[in-house]
């Protein structure tokens, strides 16, 4: 009898667990089944961070119907990219070989970036989660306008505190005041969510200032880049240009009259590619990304065969296998068009 009385307080005691582990779930975790989760990250082989789930909640709350675009008339914003899985738009693609790592990936957008809201279509303004390494979560949210240059604002440390920051800028230039009253509606319940769920709202967290110490340099994305450097100084070694004298260089190859000048401008870069090989067989390999990463940034269809094999070899070295693959994709469909894969 006594065996029965202590398996009915184990059924118990077991019962109370789930209870405690399910009420867990709800308040961390946005209310995503598992299936759908394990489709974004295996449609784009990376991990999302909860806030990405969590927004997604919170616009289908907006507009039950299409949470995608439950910020478009207001703000002028929609969920893109792995947003389009949850809101199973990939179902419907007829292309087999759709490569989701181009799925709303802009002209400059490094592999780092990953594209999750699309803003000005002029402008081409997009945000985005930025990760130093892909088997990690995102550092912070970014945005570009890639119409305009490569260079990518940190925004916060979570699509809430992201979009916030954009409605706060909108309103500051709202004049009409049922347009304002819109915004003030949606910018309160935006930062009642972030709160309730404990995201913080500052542009820039501790963690992202932890994360500055770390930028080995800014490259011309501003950005900046992250690779391990020992105590010994290992992993990183300044290029023999700074910023701007690399833009004139890359400026000059550009702008060459003739194929022949164009070979001879090149020199300086020929220089540069030979101390990366130094520096990659002294284990420095900051160095190659880096130039790798400017000369992406500048964008000339002139430096993508030298982009590509410098930052390909740059991410295999530093074990970064998937923004290898993702550059090497990028550059050969590099477009400032077409960004969404899964438009008909």
């Amino acid at each position: 009898r006594r065996g029965g009385g202590g398996r009915a307080l184990i059924r118990l005691r077991s019962e109370q667990c789930e209870k405690t582990q399910a009420k867990k779930r709800r308040s961390n975790q946005a209310d995503v089944p598992d299936q759908l989760r394990q489709e974004v990250e295996s449609c784009y082989r990376l991990r999302m961070p909860e806030d990405f789930y969590q927004f997604w909640k919170f616009c289908e709350e907006l507009k039950p119907d299409k949470p995608s675009e439950a910020l478009v008339s207001s703000i002028g914003l929609k969920l893109v990219g792995p947003y389009d899985i949850l809101a199973g738009k990939h179902k419907r693609a007829t292309s087999a070989n759709l490569n989701f790592n181009l799925h709303w990936r802009f002209f400059y957008d490094p592999p780092e970036f990953q594209t999750i809201i699309a803003g000005d279509s002029k402008t081409q303004y997009h945000m985005g989660y930025f990760r130093d390494v892909p088997d990690e979560l995102p550092v912070w949210v970014g945005s570009n306008e890639a119409k305009k240059s490569c260079v990518i604002s940190q925004i916060g440390d979570n699509v809430f505190a992201a979009v916030k920051l954009f409605l706060s800028e909108k309103l500051k230039k709202v004049t009409d005041k049922n347009r304002s009253s819109i915004l003030k509606d949606i910018d309160e319940s935006l930062t009642r969510t972030a709160k309730e769920l404990g995201y913080s709202l500052e542009q820039k967290t501790m963690k992202m200032k932890q994360r500055d110490k770390k930028v080995v340099t800014k490259t011309f994305h501003g950005a900046g880049l992250v690779v391990p450097v020992d105590k010994n100084d290992v992993g990183y070694r300044e290029l023999p240009e700074t910023n701007a004298n690399l833009k004139r260089i890359c400026k000059a190859i550009v702008d060459a009259p003739s194929d022949e000048q164009r070979l001879k401008a090149f020199a300086p870069i020929q220089e540069m590619m030979t101390f990366v090989q130094f520096a990659n067989d002294e284990c420095d390999y900051g160095m190659g990304y880096e130039l790798g990463m400017d000369l992406f940034c500048y964008g000339s269809h002139y430096f993508h065969k030298v982009v590509g094999q410098l930052l390909s070899l740059a991410y295999n070295l530093l074990r970064r296998n998937l923004f290898a693959e993702i550059v090497e994709s990028h550059l050969a469909k590099r477009s400032d068009e077409n960004v969404d894969q899964l438009a008909a």
